[in-house]
């Protein structure tokens, strides 16, 4: 399967009933670099994260996922995706929880859950249940089931709220590493200073629409 190199956005339109997320916004984001969208709540921010991770389809427009095009069941494989609430089986431990992830991407290797857990640091409290870990633990190990597969594009939404500084320094290492791996990083956050320490590429929306890019 071949590495996802440039997304592009074609003048895509999100609606939710008469109430338009996004306003035919269009970008061109390529490989090897880490993408900042920054705005107020309401700006767009999620549902553009969403429509990139395949979890909303646009209303009007298109998201095209160069070389492989459109076809979404070939574009999954490629994709690791972090919410902003971990979203793991609270009663399976951080370890089955990156298992089942692996095992749903058809990941063979019995080590890749093992090189995963070591990025994030989560040796310590891998083999608990999730619903005893804090919440910087859980969004390290929701972070370790996105990077299992070897994605080739990672998408975050508000990744830092409520972390520790531990937690907040382990993420920020391993958006670099995707980064200077090849892979095509997007992040939403309300906080400028990430963008400058991770030398990210801003995208500023506002009321749905691309309002600024640096």
């Amino acid at each position: 399967m071949p590495r996802i190199e440039r997304i592009l956005v074609e003048s895509v339109t999100r609606t939710f009933g008469a109430v338009a997320a996004l306003r035919a916004v269009s970008l061109e984001l390529g490989a090897g670099q880490i993408f900042m969208l920054e705005g107020e709540n309401g700006a767009g921010k999620s549902t553009l994260l969403s429509v990139l991770a395949t979890v909303l389809k646009p209303t009007l427009g298109r998201v095209i996922y160069d070389p492989i095009g459109e076809e979404l069941e070939l574009v999954r494989p490629e994709l690791g995706w972090v919410s902003h609430e971990s979203l793991c089986y609270r009663e399976l431990t951080g370890r089955e929880n990156v298992e089942l992830a692996a095992r749903a991407y058809g990941v063979v290797d019995p080590e890749a859950w093992e090189r995963a857990r070591d990025r994030v640091d989560a040796r310590a409290f891998a083999d608990r249940p999730v619903r005893t870990l804090s919440r910087g633990q859980r969004q390290r190990i929701a972070l370790a089931r996105a990077l299992v597969h070897g994605p080739s594009v990672l998408l975050l939404d508000e990744p830092w709220a409520g972390l520790d500084g531990k937690s907040s320094e382990l993420l920020e290492r391993a958006l670099v590493a995707e980064r200077e791996r090849g892979s095509l990083v997007i992040v939403s956050s309300h906080a400028p200073e990430q963008a400058e320490r991770l030398g990210a590429r801003r995208i500023r929306l506002a009321g749905g629409r691309i309002a600024q890019q640096a």
